[in-house]
């Protein structure tokens, strides 16, 4: 049984790694937190409970803990807005109220206290920025110790970013960009860490045949609150493509063999004009980047996901 703790931030993506987490077999969810970056917290945050509600037929005792961390360059509004519709889906406020707790300490220390409470290592996902992992290991660095692996989704080390700023260079990834510095932090600890940056996920882009292939598949509860929630990537992102980031870093801690990687040595950049990039060095530290993802098997098994998920 693998024990998982999920910090996300909010935004479609990070809610379906939730969904599908609910219905991985042979994996006990600990905890949830919910940052404030690519998301309004406080909808996401509600969204996430009633996800829980909904789905959690595993019987986790789930609590979700809303982050007090802050950015230091904050995503763009209109990317954000999406956490409010999320939590308006009508799949999600059939029931008319809400019986998940939110923690009752923030996110970084939720996750602290749950993983040091761990009877066995800690899978540590993450699909935004790492500032509640490094605000938790600054406070007591021997959390490392109980944390077996980290999967982020997030830098880039081949150049490319997706932060198109004034006065930045465009060599960032989002994530990283958020919180420049706790990437360093991480980056300085012993934790073994799988990148799953801008390489990969960008063999995963939500095109018309994929809103098709939600649609076909509505009558599974969990397909129509997939492609409820994909429906509300439209105009904010007419002028860029989505892709399912966050998802493939989700299910490749899950399942490994969808996903191709190398053993890289990684440093970041904490200032300047490149502020958030990550990149290769001879001085860096060492992880494993994810390279390619295997789009067959990975959508055999979210598909898979999918349709067992049985609604409360």
């Amino acid at each position: 049984m693998k024990n998982i703790y999920f910090n996300h931030d909010g935004n479609v993506d990070d809610l379906v790694s939730l969904l599908l987490l609910l219905q991985a077999p042979d994996i006990k969810l600990l905890g949830v937190g919910v940052i404030d970056a690519d998301c309004y917290v406080d909808p996401a945050v509600m969204a996430a409970r009633k996800i829980i509600d909904r789905f959690n037929l595993r019987g986790d005792k789930l609590e979700v803990a809303k982050s007090d961390s802050r950015a230091h360059h904050q995503f763009p509004s209109n990317w954000r807005l999406s956490s409010f519709s999320f939590n308006d889906l009508p799949i999600l406020n059939e029931p008319g109220k809400v019986e998940t707790k939110q923690a009752a300490k923030p996110a970084h220390l939720d996750m602290l206290d749950k993983i040091k409470a761990a009877d066995s290592p800690v899978t540590l996902v993450m699909t935004g920025p790492l500032t509640d992992l490094a605000r938790a290991l600054e406070i007591d660095p021997s959390l490392q110790d109980n944390i077996d692996k980290l999967y982020w989704m997030g830098g880039s080390l081949d150049g490319h970013g997706n932060v198109n700023e004034p006065g930045f260079d465009g060599t960032a990834e989002w994530n990283a960009f958020w919180d420049p510095e706790a990437v360093k932090t991480v980056f300085d600890s012993d934790l073994d860490i799988q990148m799953v940056g801008l390489e990969s996920t960008e063999e995963l882009p939500l095109t018309p045949e994929l809103r098709r292939h939600f649609a076909v598949n509505r009558r599974y509860p969990a397909f129509d609150l997939v492609g409820q929630g994909y429906s509300l990537v439209l105009a904010d992102e007419a002028d860029s493509t989505y892709y399912l980031w966050d998802v493939l870093t989700t299910l490749s801690s899950l399942y490994p063999e969808i996903v191709e990687s190398t053993v890289e040595k990684a440093a970041v950049e904490v200032n300047g004009r490149g502020a958030g990039r990550t990149y290769q060095s001879a001085d860096g530290r060492e992880l494993t980047l994810v390279t390619k993802a295997d789009q067959e098997k990975f959508y055999q098994h979210f598909d898979e996901l999918l349709k067992s998920a049985q609604m409360k």
